[in-house]
């Protein structure tokens, strides 16, 4: 597949996003050895609990990267440059005031949801407080999200990819002092956590004021752009949430049929989400592209960058695939499986193998019909789809064939997206 200047635009966005979307899973990783290092394996298990609930919340509010990104995109490409920005202004008020929101909430609810988990009552005592340290962050988290698809919508992935790469060491650097040299403990962590990510998203907020200074543009809220802005974000958010569905109901599944087939099914979603960032950075691209195209009116354009990231996205997925194919009997030993995780891991390892590059097309078209602010169709697509999962997943007998089940949710949500791709209604022009 020869380069082309189209593929080098692609890849000028898709290669930093992959990068700034790979950091994170990395130091988070860093903040696991540092905890359990200094705190020991009571507090490992707390920051398991907390920071799923973190990750989950922030998890859910992604919209606010993507439908940021899809409307700063169109008017960047319509040549509105001033309404980019007012489009970007809203998106970090509405983060604010998600943030805020998600504090009133969580905070006095902190125990519930850490019960919900089941913790004995040291480690349950320990999430509590690493969780309600953290949610003080959520604001500058939401902020971040927002602010990255602010320079995404202007075609800018590198600064996003300096901002997460910086804020995430200084994560790491921050938990190493206060956990093992203040001795802090798991609060320590969380403190790290927080200051990291308000630092981060006071360089957003920075990068805004000056671009909003530069053009004129209020740094006042506009209730209406923010209303705007949230009715547009709840179909990513039910979006968002039928995949977390899926991926829920998998984990409970897999948690029935016991800890041999827990922990290979475990050890796959790892491998599975490290691929996914992959082909996710490719989506990014196809946000980004697809607004800016559609904005400036070149539906043309719009035809035949998607269709080349479509070729990315095939070829890309083939080529995961046939890495996990050539690794598969390693895999195992570097996660210390013993033999009847390890003959479980090597099974399921196939279907996870094969079904990349039909998640390669699915991730692309994805990213296509965000950026072209089609939020409303895969909001009712995501229902559609979990609801084909849900009775195939339910009848898996072994992890085998839930993952199985899982390749099954991919297709369905194959064929709704290229059905969409393939007409004309996603293909609104101009601001």
């Amino acid at each position: 597949m020869p380069i082309t200047r189209q593929d080098r635009e692609i890849l000028r966005l898709a290669v930093p996003a992959f990068g700034a979307l790979v950091a994170e899973p990395l130091f988070l990783l860093a903040d696991y050895a540092i905890v359990g290092h200094g705190l020991g394996t009571v507090a490992v298990g707390a920051l398991g609990v907390a920071g799923t609930v973190l990750t989950t919340l922030v998890n859910l509010c992604v919209f606010l990267a993507y439908g940021t990104t899809a409307s700063v995109a169109r008017q960047t490409g319509a040549g509105n440059h001033a309404r980019a920005m007012r489009s970007g202004v809203d998106g970090i008020w509405l983060a604010l005031g998600i943030g805020v929101a998600l504090i009133a909430v969580c905070w006095p609810l902190a125990q519930d949801i850490v019960a919900l988990f089941g913790a004995g009552r040291d480690q349950a005592a320990e999430a509590v407080t690493y969780l309600r340290i953290s949610l003080l962050g959520a604001p500058g988290m939401l902020v971040v999200l927002a602010g990255t698809g602010v320079l995404r919508g202007l075609q800018d992935t590198v600064t996003p990819l300096v901002v997460s790469v910086g804020s995430f060491a200084l994560n790491a650097g921050l938990n190493a002092w206060f956990v093992l040299g203040l001795h802090w403990g798991i609060a320590g962590s969380a403190w790290g956590t927080v200051l990291a990510q308000s630092l981060g998203a006071a360089v957003y907020l920075a990068v805004v004021v000056r671009g909003a200074k530069r053009l004129r543009t209020s740094l006042l809220p506009d209730l209406k752009g923010v209303r705007q802005a949230g009715t547009a974000s709840f179909a990513l958010l039910v979006r968002t949430v039928c995949l977390r569905i899926v991926l829920l109901v998998a984990t409970m599944l897999a948690t029935r049929m016991g800890q041999a087939p827990l922990a290979a099914y475990a050890i796959a979603a790892q491998i599975w989400s490290l691929l996914a960032f992959a082909l996710d950075a490719i989506a990014i691209a196809g946000q980004a592209i697809t607004g800016k195209t559609l904005g400036a009116g070149d539906v043309e354009s719009t035809r035949s960058a998607t269709r080349r990231m479509v070729q990315w996205g095939i070829w890309s997925g083939i080529g995961l695939g046939v890495l996990v194919v050539l690794v598969r009997p390693l895999l195992p030993g570097l996660f210390d499986a013993d033999p009847q995780v390890a003959e479980q891991l090597l099974a399921v390892l196939w279907p996870v193998a094969l079904f990349q590059p039909v998640c390669g097309v699915v991730f692309v078209l994805d990213g296509v019909l965000i950026g072209a602010g089609d939020q409303r169709y895969l909001a009712w697509a995501g229902l559609w789809t979990t609801l084909a999962y849900l009775p195939v997943a339910l009848l898996a007998s072994n992890v085998v064939l839930l993952w199985c089940a899982l390749g099954v949710w991919m297709i369905a949500r194959l064929i709704t997206l290229v059905r969409r791709a393939a007409g004309t209604a996603w293909l609104v022009t101009g601001a």
